[in-house]
């Protein structure tokens, strides 16, 4: 992590342990979306949503490595937005950086409404939107005092996730041999990939639309990165982490995936309605099916809300200390929290809870369709700021532990293959409104980047 003096405002501090790292990276990639958005990806692709996560998942895994080469090499709190400001320029820098923080920023009121339902489903004393602004404000405090708090609730948070799919993987492969004494006879077997109208059922085109689906449940494969910045060892803690996206993917997302279409038919209604998990272990007629996806469930969403926090933030810091942002947000206290930069995130997220409650759900439904294709874009940066910081970090003797495979072959094919599936997007009614929302709010942002940029181009030459 590059220091930063007092002048500008202070620096981060190395409070994440290894054992912090290593459990961010193995269940960053895990959200509610698995649990419960992943069954309206197998309504809509059927069997064949599995090629969907596999599309997807291989895109995360270049990406990763893209990512990986550059932050293990120059390990910085604003990750992918400090290489775009040096690999294309500054004004990509701010547009990545700031439609990052707010992406996560759309996130805490989702994952807090969320809690809020399974909360106020235990205690219906306590309204919805009031577990929402508890769960917020609980997690914030803890974000607060030190970025080892972040890292130790989120150390726990993963671990209880990693176990629960663990778990469940175990109980389908024993139902899907034939072992399960509880589970009905026709799950034994994978005929259930084929049985109902085939593997395809409802179309390539359909399988394409999941891919949409898919690969905004990846979001968050890439906080490792930011995370690693403030570690005792951020190459290591990188490298480790992009080595093992592929396995990270097969198992979580791959493994179970498939288990749920091997146990659930792809056209049962409680799939879109209840979510993948609680639909095969129903199927599966285990005891408490709901209360455990519930639980599961919550943990997932805090794990999420807690990193929402945690990321904008250091997205928010990291702009702040080149510049692009007000320079309140880039002090630090003495743990080496960037306080204000917590707040100023957190306070838009409250603001956003508040909104999804007191305005019509017209309000909030539009505020979330802004981020729809930030991933894409987010990852289309990175392929392009990779592709070039690498002759200039090989140009310069840095040393890179981590490298990407066959450069550049594989980065050009992600940078042609992003805005394929962007341009698809916009054939399709369903995700036209998000896309144009998007590309709306990111053409407003380039904007501000490059009369920024150029204002201070001319400030320098005086």
């Amino acid at each position: 992590m590059t220091a930063v003096d007092q002048a500008t405002g202070g620096e981060l501090r190395a409070g994440l342990r290894d054992r912090h790292v290593t459990m961010i990276s193995i269940a960053g990639v895990i959200g509610a979306g698995l649990f419960i958005g992943s069954g309206s990806a197998i309504a809509t692709a059927g069997p064949a949503v599995l090629l969907a996560y596999l599309f997807a998942g291989a895109l995360v895994v270049l990406v990763m490595r893209m990512l990986g080469e550059m932050a293990a090499a120059q390990p910085d709190s604003g990750s992918f937005s400090t290489y775009a400001d040096r690999a294309i320029g500054p004004w990509a820098g701010f547009t990545v950086g700031w439609l990052y923080w707010w992406f996560w920023c759309l996130v805490i009121p989702v994952e807090a409404t969320a809690a809020a339902v399974i909360l106020n489903s235990w205690v219906p004393g306590v309204p919805q939107w009031g577990w929402a602004l508890a769960v917020t404000a609980a997690l914030t405090v803890t974000n607060l005092f030190s970025v080892a708090n972040y890292g130790e609730f989120e150390f726990w948070f993963a671990l209880l996730k990693v176990v629960a799919i663990i778990a469940f993987i175990v109980v389908g492969a024993v139902a899907v041999l034939g072992l399960l004494p509880t589970a009905p006879p026709d799950v034994s077997g994978l005929s259930r990939l084929v049985s109902e109208g085939g593997f395809m059922p409802t179309g390539a085109g359909a399988v394409v639309a999941a891919v949409l689906v898919t690969m905004f449940s990846f979001m968050g494969t890439e906080i490792v990165t930011i995370a690693a910045a403030e570690s005792g060892d951020p190459a290591r803690g990188i490298g480790r982490a992009t080595r093992s996206v592929i396995w990270r993917i097969a198992v979580f997302y791959l493994a179970s995936i498939l288990l749920v279409v091997a146990i659930v038919p792809w056209n049962d209604p409680r799939l879109p309605e209840v979510g993948s998990y609680q639909a095969a272990l129903e199927v599966l007629r285990i005891p408490g099916a709901k209360a455990i996806v519930d639980v599961v469930v919550l943990v997932a969403v805090a794990s999420c809300l807690n990193s929402a926090l945690y990321t904008a933030s250091r997205m928010l810091f990291s702009l702040g200390r080149r510049g692009q942002a007000p320079a309140l947000v880039n002090r630090t206290t003495g743990n080496g929290v960037p306080r204000w930069a917590v707040l100023g995130s957190t306070l838009v997220g409250f603001v956003a809870v508040i909104a999804n409650y007191a305005f019509p759900e017209e309000v909030f439904a539009a505020l979330l369709a802004t981020s729809g294709a930030i991933a894409l874009l987010v990852y289309l940066v990175i392929a392009v700021s990779q592709l070039r910081m690498r002759r200039v970090l090989e140009r310069d003797g840095v040393a890179m532990p981590v490298r990407m495979w066959a450069y550049p072959v594989l980065t050009w094919a992600v940078i042609v293959v992003i805005p394929v599936v962007l341009v698809y997007m916009a054939t399709r009614e369903g995700s036209r409104f998000e896309l144009g929302m998007t590309g709306l709010i990111a053409a407003g942002v380039v904007l501000v980047g490059v009369l920024l940029t150029r204002r201070r181009g001319r400030a320098a030459v005086r």
